[in-house]
C-alpha cells in the first residue's frame, strides 16, 4: 500500500517541476507522483534519451537543455535524482587496495561534476516567488557519520556534492532570496543502485521514498537552504 503523496501546498498553484535522472527508479517515481498532483501544471523529465537530452558526460547537453527550457515558465521545483554507485565494470571499493583512477573519475563525473553543472545552468531558471532545488545525496557522504569506512569513491563524491550544494545555496540566496537549495538523502530504496546490497530485502519502494522526500521539501523554508536532510526531515551532519 503506497503512502499518500505530498500535496506540495507550499508551492504556488499550477507550479512547474523538473526532474533530472527521470529514467531511473527514484526519478521515475518523482515524475509519476508530481504528474498526479492537480496543482502541478507541468513536469519536465530529463535524462540521456529525453528531448531535450541531458547527459552528465556532455556539458553541452546540460547547457543546451537549460537554454531550451529557459524559453518556458520558471521552475518552482527542481530535483536531481541521477547518480552512480556501481556499474557493470566496478563495485564500491572495500579497501584502499581497490582504488583506481578510472572508477574515481566516473563516480565523480556522475555524482559531483554533473550536478555542479546543473547548479550552474539551471539555478537561473528558478522561480523568484518560491523555488526548491534538491540534489539527491547520501548519508554515507557524511564525514561526521562515517563509522564503517569503505565505499571510497562514492562517499567522497557525495561529500563533495554536499559542499557544492552548500556553496551554491549561499550564492543563490543573494539574488533569489526565496530559494531553497538542499542535499537530500533518500534512504535505502529498492532500486538498481541498491540491488547488489540487499536493496530488494531492506529497501523501501521508490514511490514511498519519493513521497517522503517531497514532504520534506514541502516543509523547507529559505532559512533551511544549504542544509543536508534525510527523507524523514532530520538534518544530517556534514
Amino acid at each position: 500500500m503506497h503512502k499518500e503523496p505530498a500535496m506540495l501546498d507550499s508551492l504556488p498553484d499550477r507550479f512547474h517541476a523538473l526532474v533530472i535522472g527521470a529514467s531511473g527508479t527514484i526519478g521515475a517515481a518523482f515524475v509519476e507522483l508530481l504528474r498526479a498532483l492537480p496543482r502541478c501544471a507541468a513536469v519536465h523529465a530529463l535524462h540521456r534519451h529525453s528531448l531535450p537530452r541531458l547527459d552528465f558526460a556532455d556539458e553541452d547537453s546540460i547547457a543546451e537543455a537549460a537554454r531550451q527550457l529557459a524559453a518556458g515558465p520558471r521552475f518552482h521545483l527542481v530535483i536531481n535524482a541521477a547518480g552512480m554507485l556501481h556499474t557493470p565494470a566496478f563495485m564500491p571499493e572495500k579497501r584502499l587496495a581497490d582504488l583506481n583512477a578510472l572508477q574515481m573519475q566516473a563516480t565523480f563525473a556522475a555524482n559531483v561534476f554533473g550536478p555542479a553543472l546543473l547548479l550552474r545552468h539551471f539555478a537561473p531558471l528558478l522561480d523568484s516567488e518560491r523555488a526548491i532545488m534538491a540534489m539527491l545525496s547520501a548519508k554515507v557522504g557524511s564525514i561526521g557519520d562515517n563509522r564503517l569506512g569503505g565505499w571510497y569513491s562514492y562517499r567522497a563524491s557525495k561529500a563533495a556534492l554536499n559542499m557544492m550544494v552548500k556553496t551554491a545555496a549561499i550564492e543563490i540566496a543573494r539574488s533569489q532570496k526565496n530559494s531553497v537549495v538542499v542535499a537530500l538523502h533518500p534512504g535505502t530504496v529498492n532500486s538498481h543502485l541498491s540491488r547488489p546490497f540487499r536493496g530488494e530485502a531492506i529497501g523501501r519502494p521508490a514511490h514511498d521514498a519519493a513521497s517522503d522526500m517531497l514532504r520534506v521539501l514541502d516543509a523547507l523554508t529559505p532559512a533551511d537552504s544549504g542544509s543536508f536532510r534525510s527523507y524523514n526531515g532530520e538534518e544530517l551532519p556534514w
